[in-house]
């Protein structure tokens, strides 16, 4: 298993959106309240869109799990599966606070039949990796509050609660 960057190729993004990032918010979409898809786009069109203009910044990285033998400069066309992802961006500190940049995982996901393999550790890891990488001190994710098996994945790897975000219907 490898996990490679994903490159701003359309054709490699589009392979991802169908095989990983649609699955996973399909996922999000039945176990999440307020987390719905829009029903009159093209998801994978609108989300390429989205996903090229992102590849394009500096602070944007994502990365994706390939189970089996590829060229990583082919990813578009590959027989190996793709079976986990993670994307990053950095949260600089504007000047007035007194606080480092932080690594923001944005989103995590690993298919149901790679979960308790030490696929999403890795996937973390290379969030961690990035941050040294890039000047951050510290990594930062949201997860949903009834999720507890991530609840109970994050803090059994260290992470820690330091704030709460709260919304409302307006």
């Amino acid at each position: 298993m490898d996990i490679v960057r994903l490159p701003d190729d359309e054709a490699a993004l589009r392979r991802f959106l169908e095989t990983l990032w649609l699955p996973y918010s399909r996922e999000r979409e039945a176990h999440t309240d307020g987390f719905a898809l829009a029903e009159d786009v093209d998801l994978v069109a609108e989300e390429l869109e989205h996903r090229l203009s992102r590849h394009q910044t500096e602070s944007y990285r994502a990365w994706v799990a390939i189970d089996g033998t590829h060229d990583a400069t082919r990813l578009a066309d590959t027989d190996a599966e793709f079976v986990g992802f993670v994307t990053t961006d950095i949260d600089e500190s504007p000047s007035v606070f007194d606080r480092p940049d932080r690594l923001v995982i944005a989103d995590i996901y690993v298919l149901e039949r790679y979960r308790g393999t030490g696929l999403a550790r890795a996937l973390v890891d290379r969030a961690r990796t990035r941050a040294r990488e890039s000047g951050c001190t510290e990594v930062k994710l949201e997860v949903d509050v009834d999720n507890d098996r991530a609840l109970a994945f994050y803090e059994k790897i260290g992470f820690e609660t330091v704030r709460y975000t709260m919304s409302v219907s307006v």
